[in-house]
């Protein structure tokens, strides 16, 4: 399983998405952990900084992989072409 959620994940729309999400969500994670340091421009803990872009990313990117992945049953069964069985004969 886990390796169809990191290969869903790769998507080129889920990265994106997810990226668009880090960036916005991280931002406000900085603001809020770092604000002092940040807007003094002093003693920023760097590794924070980054692993406040990186989970938001890491959770966007496994929720949306999961969700396509637990969708795709679903959009076969609209997507499929009806079978001469599915259709009463008239």
């Amino acid at each position: 399983m886990w390796i169809k959620i990191v290969r869903t994940a790769h998507s080129k729309s889920i990265m994106l998405n997810a990226l668009q999400i880090s960036l916005v969500v991280g931002s406000l994670l900085n603001l809020i952990n770092q604000a002092e340091p940040l807007l003094a421009n002093a003693g920023v803990n760097w590794l924070e900084f980054f692993v406040n872009y990186l989970i938001p990313y890491c959770v966007a990117s496994y929720s949306a992989a999961r969700n396509q992945i637990a969708m795709a049953p679903l959009n076969r069964g609209i997507n499929a072409k009806p079978s001469s069985h599915d259709c009463p004969d008239t």
